[in-house]
């Protein structure tokens, strides 16, 4: 289902204190803050506008994809959304609270697992970084990294280097590094783009897991339209060359498939093919 932008939907919102509106009956308790808000962010670089006003909310709970043409602005949306770029417009809450900065409570996985391990450390030592930076006591970090390597299937390469790794079980170490911070938020750039088909099949899986195990949000970035429909609860897509007339955010779209989901099943599923050719058709004429 094609949902109307939440920007659209917040504006007609705002109209409830007009003369005639329908109002809530006194007394009542006012609906609870949505768990992540992003109300009318706006980034430019330049003078550029790379991102135009841009609103939605995010359940506790939900994983959203971001897709849309290379350029469009995704993985500026996701690190305003994660607070580590500030906003040009508007603002993001997590619980009703302004985000100003990076907090613990949300965790980044990068593209480029290489360059975000540290190569002098052991998968452990990696891991070890957010216990440390929680100032938790190095008598109790060696239970809990083991706790989270067997999370995500590397308790026996615990002393390995990430040279010494595939690119599937850095990325599963990055990972694991971000399980540690123990976050609400998982915020994901295109973190199994550079993975072979199977391996990213297998952390496709293993993610969908794990999310469902801690309970996480989830707002994951992709260019592949598949990963987007196969992982997702809700796809955002982003349109190329936003400007007036033109806002960056173009098509909420509601998944639906049931869970958990299989790279068999699920991609037979009319519902899927139906989605899919809907993503790859709106791809094809974002730039028009």
């Amino acid at each position: 289902m094609i949902c109307a932008p939440a920007s659209i939907t917040a504006s007609a919102a705002s109209t409830a204190g007009a003369p005639g509106a329908l109002r809530a009956p006194a007394g009542s308790a006012a609906p609870p803050a949505p768990f992540l808000r992003l109300d009318g962010v706006a980034i430019r670089f330049g003078g550029r506008e790379i991102l135009t006003p841009t609103s939605f909310d995010v359940a506790h709970g939900e994983f959203v994809c971001i897709v849309g043409p290379s350029g469009c602005g995704k993985t500026t949306l996701l690190r305003a959304a994660s607070g580590l770029v500030r906003a040009s417009a508007g603002e993001v809450r997590r619980n009703g609270v302004k985000m100003t900065g990076p907090v613990r409570e949300v965790a980044f996985v990068f593209q480029d697992y290489g360059r975000a391990l540290l190569p002098w450390r052991t998968v452990a030592g990696n891991v070890s970084l957010a216990f440390e930076a929680a100032g938790v006591p190095a008598a109790e970090r060696g239970p809990r990294i083991a706790d989270v390597l067997g999370k995500v299937g590397l308790v026996k390469h615990a002393q390995k280097f990430p040279v010494q790794l595939s690119g599937g079980m850095q990325q599963r170490v990055q990972i694991a590094r971000c399980l540690a911070q123990k976050p609400e938020l998982m915020m994901m750039d295109e973190p199994f783009g550079a993975l072979d088909a199977l391996t990213r099949q297998s952390l496709q899986d293993e993610l969908a897991r794990l999310v469902r195990d801690d309970g996480l949000t989830v707002l994951f970035v992709t260019h592949d339209l598949e990963e987007a429909i196969y992982l997702a609860d809700r796809v955002i897509a982003l349109r190329a060359n936003p400007g007036p007339g033109r806002p960056s955010l173009a098509r909420m779209i509601d998944v639906g498939l049931e869970r958990p989901r299989d790279h068999l099943t699920t991609k037979e599923h009319p519902d899927y093919l139906r989605l899919r050719r809907e993503l790859f058709a709106f791809i094809e004429h974002s730039h028009d």
